[in-house]
């Protein structure tokens, strides 16, 4: 069983937390972790692009010369795909991307990337963390006393901590439930405070 360090936001020891093995202490699986961010990525493509078939493309009516007598290839609209300023043939058109993935795969790649960063002693626990006012500062003091250069910061909801970090942009901050695989990947530190810990062990059954 993981077990790390609780600190205050002064950098100072106050105790040890044991973490769930069933969450922060599994085999890290790379398949798991490339189709769960695969998964988040392609749903989160909007799939707006559209290109005109000739069918849609404005104009066109007229038939640009005669049918024979000028040597040229017979034409009926200039709006053809081999015309220029026609229609285009196997354009992009409006659809989904995204795909089904089980639900156990997924909560078997989130435990997966919450290990490695385990793993990677990139792990950080909060006693609490708590903002009179929502300051930048405070976060940026936070992530230097730490020696931080990024993080993701897990903490049960709070306006004011989600207002101080929502201008920097090495800094993502999530409540327990909305943590994920892309977002545990894509920042090197993870920083949680004590509540949120528990709360993200008993929503990932640990």
């Amino acid at each position: 069983m993981p077990t790390v360090d609780i600190y205050n936001v002064n950098r100072e020891k106050v105790g040890a937390l044991d973490l769930s093995d069933a969450v922060f202490g599994v085999e890290v699986k790379e398949h798991l972790l490339y189709a769960a961010v695969r998964y988040q990525r392609a749903a989160a493509r909007q799939g707006t692009h559209k290109t005109k078939e000739r069918a849609e493309v404005r104009g066109g009516g007229k038939k640009p010369y005669r049918q024979k007598g000028t040597g040229r290839a017979r034409a009926g609209t200039t709006r053809s795909p081999i015309w220029r300023g026609g229609g285009i043939v196997f354009g992009p058109r409006p659809r989904s991307y995204a795909f089904k993935l089980n639900k156990k795969v997924r909560k078997a790649a989130l435990c997966s990337a919450l290990s490695r960063r385990c793993g990677e002693d990139k792990v950080v626990v909060l006693d609490e963390l708590a903002f009179d006012a929502p300051k930048t500062k405070q976060v940026t003091e936070l992530m230097k006393r730490f020696e931080m250069s990024d993080m993701l910061l897990v903490a049960m909801p709070d306006e004011n901590i989600a207002r101080s970090a929502r201008n920097l942009q090495s800094v993502t901050v999530l409540p327990p439930e909305g943590v994920n695989v892309y977002d545990v990947l894509l920042r090197g530190n993870l920083v949680v405070t004590k509540d949120a810990a528990s709360a993200l062990a008993e929503r990932l059954g640990g």
